[in-house]
């Protein structure tokens, strides 16, 4: 019983923290600071079926440098984050990198392909895009890459398949920052959600290779939801199945 009301207690913590220090961007898309170095991007979508649906992307700044890690919803979205990072932050944007293939994580490629914003993905990633018809980034890695902005490093990794069979996860280790995105699920969610492209039989391993390889982590941002702590991961593992 006292777990649960701290767990509660930590919630709730979150939630306050993350109403705090919103920039509205938009009706469709904030920004939400998580350090001094970087904020979540939250935008806001209409899918059949699931109705709005709000998807969490990355900014992570370094001086005027700053990298994106999955992109809004669509190109318009996406136009409008970029105008707001560059002219009202003074922010130049040095590359992207979507979290998979869905149009939540990658919709505004063709946008950022445009304006000549290098991008850097999984190589499956590469591969479906180029199957389905989509925009496709420019540099593909099969394991893991590492990308430098300025003087600080941010590691993606290829830890197996689950909400997808390409899904990456960040880790911005000055930050203590992990974005494993679609794979991590809000501390509110009652299952996976949508896996009709996912990998049930490999998701628990993908989650405990998570959890084994980041136990540093400070700050959890799912694809979907409120950030939290490695506590996210943990839940994540049991709406897998794995308790």
């Amino acid at each position: 019983m006292r777990k649960t009301v701290v767990f509660i207690i930590l919630i709730m913590m979150q939630y306050q923290l993350q109403s705090q220090d919103i920039i509205k961007i938009s009706a469709d898309l904030e920004l939400i600071r998580i350090s001094n170095n970087t904020f979540m991007h939250v935008s806001y979508n209409e899918v059949p079926g699931y109705g709005r649906v709000a998807a969490n992307g990355l900014i992570f700044i370094e001086g005027r440098k700053a990298i994106l890690f999955d992109s809004p919803w669509n190109d318009t979205r996406s136009e409008v984050l970029i105008t707001y990072l560059e002219k009202e932050m003074g922010l130049k944007i040095k590359g992207f990198v979507p979290g998979h293939w869905h149009e939540d994580c990658m919709g505004g490629l063709g946008y950022l392909k445009s304006r000549k914003i290098i991008s850097y993905a999984n190589s499956l990633t590469q591969h479906i895009a180029v199957e389905k018809g989509l925009p496709v980034p420019d540099h593909g890695f099969s394991d893991s890459i590492i990308l430098n902005l300025g003087r600080k490093e941010i590691r993606c990794y290829f830890p197996g398949a689950a909400h997808s069979t390409d899904n990456i996860v960040v880790w911005i280790p000055s930050e203590k920052i992990l974005f494993p995105g679609c794979i991590c699920k809000s501390a509110d969610a009652r299952n996976l959600g949508n896996m009709a492209d996912g990998d049930m039989v490999s998701y628990p391993g993908t989650v405990e290779w998570i959890i084994r390889k980041f136990p540093d982590a400070k700050t959890v941002i799912p694809g979907h939801g409120a950030y939290g702590g490695t506590e996210l991961l943990t839940h994540t593992l049991s709406l897998a199945g794995n308790k």
